[in-house]
């Protein structure tokens, strides 16, 4: 079985990493944080996606990524919480761009996710990792990811775990 990564970037690492953690298809959940080049060189929270596109696409990865974050709103807090997908091959860009194109049909305001080449990673402490399945009774999950998670259930039920 051939697996892939793509590394994505939308608000909080907690949450994308439990997000993603809920998908079938999905092997590995690295959470931490991504720099790319140019402007995007600063480190920003992100995690990278292992998974077996036998099971789940690229597509349906980068559609989940565009739902639970705001894909379409641009905040102060941008840089630190960048809307990305960072690729680690031309493929991937090449992929990337045609789904986005694709997907922004679906969105009312215009998608600013940004394609960008991965550079460098830095992982987490070690306390964060699996954050919402080791505090899913702490109030930021509760209020922040459940929500993503019960979305998950409804929009994607065919690729989520639970």
């Amino acid at each position: 079985m051939s697996l892939h990564k793509i590394a994505l970037g939308g608000g909080c690492h907690w949450c994308t990493e439990a997000v993603f953690q809920s998908l079938q298809g999905v092997t590995k959940v690295e959470q931490g944080f991504v720099a790319s080049t140019g402007n995007d060189s600063n480190f920003s929270e992100a995690v990278i996606v292992h998974f077996s596109p036998n099971i789940i696409s690229l597509k349906t990865l980068i559609e989940v990524h565009l739902h639970t974050h705001k894909s379409t709103s641009n905040h102060s807090m941008r840089s630190k919480y960048r809307s990305a997908i960072y690729t680690f091959s031309t493929e991937h860009v090449v992929e990337s761009e045609a789904i986005l194109n694709e997907l922004q049909a679906t969105f009312g305001d215009t998608l600013i996710t940004k394609i960008l080449p991965f550079i460098a990673f830095k992982p987490s402490e070690i306390q964060f990792k699996n954050y919402y399945y080791s505090n899913p009774e702490k109030p930021f999950c509760t209020t922040y990811i459940s929500p993503k998670l019960q979305l998950l259930k409804t929009q994607f039920t065919s690729f989520s775990k639970h």
